[in-house]
């Protein structure tokens, strides 16, 4: 079986997961910050939106300079509509997921370097950097996410397990949510 093959499951998972925490990010409150070293919620809701298109440009490509020629690349701004967060979501997931069932096994196994300026900050096998630099990393801040909901009252949605607010979390059926 080809690696892109045991990586959609899990991605199809993950990113039901994602956009039922997405879906119910509360609008009026998207300045809310639990910490003063905590990101605001509308910050926090428009990075899960562009998570998924690195899943897409570290298949398609074998680098990315997060500083080319010594600039940063901008930062996204905050979305603040429920729709425009969901629509970003969606086209970045579909285009993920398209690369990674049309990912070849070079694609995936191939050195892919994260750059600043031109410099390597690492170097690693694409399939690696895709699961720990997208997958874990989606999942670290939908978690984030998941807190903030429950700071500002929101019910959390259930994911691996049954939430405090709802149950069913494991058997979402990923094939479904295509």
């Amino acid at each position: 079986m080809q690696l892109s093959q045991f990586l959609l499951p899990e991605f199809d998972a993950e990113m039901a997961y994602s956009r039922k925490h997405l879906e119910r990010v509360p609008m009026d409150k998207l300045d809310f910050k639990p910490h003063d070293k905590s990101m605001p919620l509308g910050w926090l809701a428009t990075f899960l939106a562009v998570l998924p298109s690195w899943g897409a440009l570290i298949i398609t490509s074998a680098s990315f300079d997060v500083a080319p020629g010594g600039v940063p690349i901008p930062q996204q701004s905050v979305l603040n509509s429920r729709d425009a967060l969901l629509e970003m979501f969606d086209d970045n997931v579909a285009a993920a997921r398209a690369a990674i069932a049309g990912a070849t096994e070079e694609q995936l196994t191939r050195s892919w370097s994260l750059l600043a300026a031109g410099n390597a900050i690492f170097t690693q096998p694409g399939f690696l950097v895709f699961r720990t630099y997208f997958l874990n990393h989606m999942v670290h801040h939908r978690a984030q996410l998941g807190m903030f909901l429950r700071m500002t009252g929101v019910a959390v949605p259930a994911i691996y397990n049954d939430s405090a607010d709802e149950s069913g979390g494991m058997f979402i059926d990923s094939a479904a949510n295509r």
